[in-house]
């Protein structure tokens, strides 16, 4: 061990001067410190304003070499969203949403569903490309039909036959007959964006469906008290488990009536996604 600690004169020279040359930057950095702190100043501390600022620069830039075309904002991807300034909570938001086959119709729906800022929606939406049956749901008339043949005659939802369904492009033996399953289940489609609750029916699928067929006679459905209901009566919604619809109840006994629809977003495992469907067949 004596061998380790047995130092030239020339290397204990030089360990003091190392040592010497520690001690004086330690004592510069804490003086320093001190300074900054006495001045009300942190001269590491991140400039907000400014960083805000580069990044708002940077968002611009991005924009700026996007040339923006007409797009379906349903479809964003990752790379896109960002070219266009979301950030990735709201890009989650709008993925989840679409996850669950849940389908934007405008921009202020879009604006709910990722909470983006009024500034960037009024930045963006003028290039939102949404399919034409979103914009234009009215039934089209005889005399629209004799003046225009070349369009196809649009044909009711709720009466069409699995054959019928067959005709559009991707819909085969199997999805025709799950989605009369599926209409036999609602009693009947209320609006044409039950359609992408389909099991297993792609939305562009969807799309090309909707040119064709829509719910041109809704039926009359006998709407469920969601305050006065019980959990089976609840659960008979097809959108609804059981648990869920005991949920409902539960919170209903421990803070009182529901006044609106926004207060089942409180309930445990409520499908927030589907709650203008469900609404459809709820009353207060």
């Amino acid at each position: 061990m004596k061998s380790y600690f047995n130092f030239t004169k020339q290397e204990r020279r030089g360990i003091f001067f190392l040592l010497v040359l520690i001690a004086v930057f330690q004592l510069a950095y804490f003086g320093l410190n001190r300074f900054s702190i006495a001045n009300g100043a942190d001269v590491f501390s991140l400039d907000i304003k400014n960083q805000l600022l580069t990044d708002s620069l940077g968002i611009e830039k991005r924009k700026s070499k996007l040339q923006f075309k007409p797009f379906n904002p349903n479809y964003i991807s990752d790379y896109k969203g960002y070219m266009l300034g979301l950030s990735p909570l709201e890009l989650d938001r709008l993925h989840n949403f679409r996850a669950q086959n849940g389908f934007v119709h405008s921009a202020k729906e879009f604006q709910r569903i990722t909470g983006i800022s009024d500034s960037l929606l009024n930045g963006i939406s003028p290039f939102f490309k949404f399919p034409e049956w979103t914009r234009n749901t009215k039934p089209t008339t005889k005399k629209t039909e004799v003046s225009n043949n070349r369009r196809p005659r649009i044909l009711d939802l709720n009466t069409a036959s699995a054959q019928d369904l067959k005709e559009i492009n991707g819909i085969g033996e199997k999805l025709s007959s799950r989605i009369i399953k599926f209409r036999e289940r609602l009693g009947g489609f209320l609006v044409n964006e039950q359609l992408y609750d389909v099991y297993g029916l792609e939305p562009q699928v969807v799309e090309r469906a909707l040119k064709r067929f829509q719910v041109l006679h809704p039926p009359k459905v006998k709407k469920i008290n969601i305050n006065t209901a019980n959990p089976d009566e609840i659960a008979s919604l097809v959108y609804l488990k059981y648990k869920v619809a005991k949920n409902i109840v539960i919170y209903r006994e421990e803070h009182g009536a529901y006044t609106s629809k926004e207060d089942l977003f409180n309930v445990s495992g409520f499908p927030i996604n589907k709650i203008d469907r469900i609404a459809l067949y709820l009353s207060y």
